[in-house]
């Protein structure tokens, strides 16, 4: 075998491979001869079919089957001989000639990473204070979500739910959209154009109104931008919200039983912690990665960002639930993505390597005890899970990645933010 390399590009390599053309045909004939010892031919006897007889039927085949074989073992044998690493499968052109075989084969290869600025990298860590006031206050949109709506006869104002019908024409035309039936409203939540809602303030049920909105200038429709629309509506009620009173009743709505308030304080506050505490992990996360791919720009192979935007495309499909893939948005949108998702992942890779990271198990149950941290029977969770080898195999990689990210934060630099609660969830 005789193999010679060319770069035609950064990470593009052109190699050739000649085969001798004897140790071609003798495996041929080793295998006609095996083939003509079994095959069935009407009008010979098994074994006794002449030479000629199988390879008339039977050498197009073996050839095709022997030229495969030969070219999948020489292209690895050639490879792991020239210390090359494909970042994909080859395009492979064949030249046939008298006294030898050879092909083509045209790869990427993976690119040679060595990693710099790392003790560079430099990021701000939120340190969040969970005070009485952020309690108070997300105590206050629980007891929103348990509030209960009751008619009054009164006219709407602000805070009330008006459930009506309406219709928008423009110029006397319906507008697309413009239509509803027993729609609920609640007035001062911008759930609707300022102008709608300042028109269905001041009304009682079985009131007929009409009144006119105006479109803004940036509206997404744009025929509508700009204009005003007459709106018609039907006001079928008028509610007002109540909200419960805190105490250990409102307390079990929430599933405590045990402890009353003060559980259920204790309760929220700790899920407020995980909250901030997750959001925190994303954004050094965020800081770490971007510093990486600052400090080390590198060529990716395209075969692996086609790759990748090929699974980002396939992704959007299942969480959009389209299944036909000629509805799939266009290949083209997720190129920016993939390109980078593609560096991050060489990069970490190498990191992992060069650092000679593992995955620590006491870390994978720490992260299910973490996931499953919700759930009342959460033990017997945990060990379901890490029963799971399926699980287990999804979760090792991310831990093996905020591994890296916490190597990355010890060696880098680290500033503390010290931020409330409300501040950091709003931003």
């Amino acid at each position: 075998m005789q193999v010679t390399v060319e770069s035609t590009g950064t990470l593009e390599r052109r190699m050739r491979v000649e085969l001798p053309v004897e140790h071609i045909e003798q495996e041929i004939d080793s295998r006609l001869k095996s083939v003509g010892r079994t095959a069935k031919i009407k009008g010979f006897r098994p074994g006794k079919i002449p030479p000629k007889v199988v390879r008339q039927r039977y050498g197009k085949q073996v050839r095709e089957e022997v030229l495969g074989e030969l070219m999948q073992k020489s292209y690895s044998d050639a490879v792991t001989q020239e210390k090359l690493n494909p970042a994909g499968g080859p395009k492979i052109e064949t030249e046939d000639g008298e006294d030898s075989f050879a092909y083509v084969a045209t790869f990427e290869v993976m690119p040679e990473i060595k990693l710099t600025g790392l003790d560079k990298i430099k990021v701000e860590k939120p340190v969040v204070d969970i005070g009485d006031k952020d309690l108070e206050a997300m105590i206050e949109k629980l007891r929103d979500q348990k509030a209960e709506w009751n008619a009054v006869e009164r006219k709407s104002a602000s805070g009330d739910r008006v459930t009506c019908d309406f219709s928008g024409t423009l110029d006397g035309e319906p507008i697309e959209g413009g239509q509803g039936t027993n729609v609920p409203v609640i007035l001062g939540q911008g759930q609707m154009l300022p102008d709608f809602e300042k028109g269905l303030t001041g009304v009682a049920a079985g009131e007929e109104k009409v009144f006119k909105v105006k479109f803004p200038k940036d509206y997404h429709a744009e025929d509508l931008q700009g204009k005003k629309v007459e709106f018609a509506t039907t006001v079928h009620g008028v509610e007002e919200k109540a909200l419960p009173e805190v105490d250990d009743e409102f307390a079990k709505l929430f599933n405590v039983e045990e402890g009353g308030l003060e559980r259920f304080k204790q309760d929220v506050t700790d899920n407020m912690r995980r909250e901030a505490a997750q959001k925190v992990k994303n954004q050094l996360r965020e800081q770490v990665m971007q510093g990486l791919l600052d400090n080390n720009p590198i060529e990716i192979p395209q075969t692996l960002k086609a790759q990748e935007m090929h699974q980002m495309q396939h992704e959007a499909m299942q969480q959009l639930g389209i299944q036909e893939h000629d509805q799939a948005p266009p290949l083209e949108n997720f190129a920016e993505g993939a390109d980078k998702r593609v560096r991050l992942g060489l990069l970490m890779r190498q990191l992992i390597a060069d650092q000679e990271i593992v995955v620590d198990q006491a870390r994978v149950r720490a992260h299910v005890e973490e996931i499953c941290a919700g759930y009342e029977n959460a033990e017997d969770m945990v060990n379901i899970y890490l029963s799971n080898p399926q699980i287990v195999q999804q979760v090792e990689p991310l831990v093996l990645e905020q591994m890296a990210i916490d190597w990355l934060l010890d060696n880098g630099g680290v500033k503390e933010k010290k931020v409330s609660f409300s501040e950091f969830m709003n931003s």
